[in-house]
């Protein structure tokens, strides 16, 4: 594994060059993370202008899923590490060129290829880590489908096996809303439009993150270190608002922790997790893992002394990292409301006049109704000041379409 020992000049002999597969709004963050240390970025996506294209050295434009061209694109880069930022990738190709020894994989190959599908993660921590999940079932047609939902009980979660930021999962309340829940699950995958996972629904409190991060300590060794639990508001899969610290009892967040290490511990390498948990009093259920950082985790760039995005670009280089919270703060996303290019935002002056609130506004090149065109942030004494202002701020931003 590459773990450099000495940072370099980018575009120099001497450079530490990063290559990000998936460079939207995450990714860029990443990114600028990275360049403040004197990193070589490389930003890959499937379109032209991704958020992370324009604060890259270089940008490059393919079909993630192609293992032709996504190893064609990483020997002609050389690369010291890979990141993959999407789940949309071809991991088996980066499974063989790490095993050739011509590339790290942030964290591991072995780790993007389990997250990228759920069913390799489930199986992982409900079958050989033995942590408390949702019951579950796999269906490769509507018929399965159909059986599945019936093993489960109603009401049930049906997700595509392949997917990001809850495209195409659905709530299932009873046998007639199955077939509907079929064809969004199909419509939602990114790589494999034929297989779903159906999760019994759990009677849960709250759902948190927890950001969990693997890094270096001074002897050289791995250590484990926890950021403060963010809670978040998700509808269909995909999250409007986070806040952070989320309140929850010890033993809860004993049991949250233990969950979140035994699965980053098996998972390995270096970088941060967003580990995603359903809590109910004090029992804890294991949902999903992201071996990156988390879209919830952006309230981190208010709350934290090091956001989500610097302790991922510090950890996969090697360097010590700070966990600590400085204040209690949330997010707010902000929608494109409109299916346009190049949409333009007005009212951010407005916004940013409500007190303790910042904007950031990812760029993308195209807008959709439901697309995450940017986000508020707000710091306050609590959270629940926080999520208010977050919203209030969020909400007098206003995308437009030019005439």
């Amino acid at each position: 594994m590459y773990r450099p020992t000495r940072l370099g000049t980018p575009l120099s002999p001497s450079a530490v060059k990063v290559m990000l597969l998936g460079s939207g709004e995450l990714g860029k963050e990443v990114i600028i993370a990275l360049q403040r240390l004197g990193v070589e970025v490389i930003a890959v996506d499937r379109y032209a202008g991704a958020p992370g294209h324009q604060v890259a050295h270089r940008a490059h434009v393919i079909d993630m899923t192609d293992a032709a061209a996504l190893t064609a694109l990483i020997e002609q880069e050389a690369p010291h590490l890979v990141v993959p930022e999407i789940e949309a990738i071809a991991t088996p190709a980066l499974i063989e060129l790490e095993k050739a020894g011509n590339v790290t994989v942030i964290p591991t190959a072995r780790a993007a290829w389990l997250t990228m599908n759920r069913e390799g993660i489930r199986r992982l921590a409900a079958e050989t880590l033995g942590l408390p999940t949702s019951p579950y079932r796999f269906a490769d047609s509507l018929d399965e489908l159909k059986a599945a939902c019936d093993a489960v009980g109603f009401p049930c979660v049906v997700k595509p096996v392949m997917s990001s930021s809850g495209k195409g999962q659905s709530k299932v309340d009873n046998a007639g809303e199955v077939e509907e829940a079929w064809r969004y699950a199909a419509s939602g995958s990114r790589v494999d439009a034929g297989r779903v996972i159906v999760e019994g629904f759990i009677d849960f409190d709250y759902e948190i993150t927890q950001l969990t991060v693997r890094a270096l300590d001074a002897r050289g060794e791995t250590v484990t270190h926890f950021c403060e639990p963010i809670g978040h508001v998700q509808e269909k899969g995909d999250y409007i608002e986070s806040w952070q610290p989320h309140a929850m009892p010890a033993p809860a967040m004993e049991k949250a922790r233990d969950i979140a290490k035994k699965v980053t511990d098996d998972l390995g390498g270096l970088g941060l997790f967003g580990v995603e948990l359903f809590v109910k009093g004090d029992m804890v259920w294991f949902s999903e893992v992201s071996p990156r950082p988390h879209d919830t985790g952006m309230v981190t760039m208010a709350s934290q002394r090091q956001s989500e995005f610097e302790l991922h670009a510090k950890a996969i280089l090697g360097l010590p990292v700070d966990v600590s919270l400085q204040s209690p703060a949330a997010s707010a996303v902000i929608y494109g409301r409109h299916e346009a290019k190049a949409i333009a935002f007005e009212g951010v002056a407005e916004a940013l006049a409500v007190p303790g609130t910042d904007i950031r506004l990812f760029g993308k090149p195209e807008s959709f109704a439901r697309r995450r065109m940017g986000v508020a942030l707000a710091t306050a004494a609590d959270t629940d000041t926080a999520r208010r202002l977050a919203k209030e701020a969020a909400a007098k931003v206003r995308p437009v379409v030019p005439e």
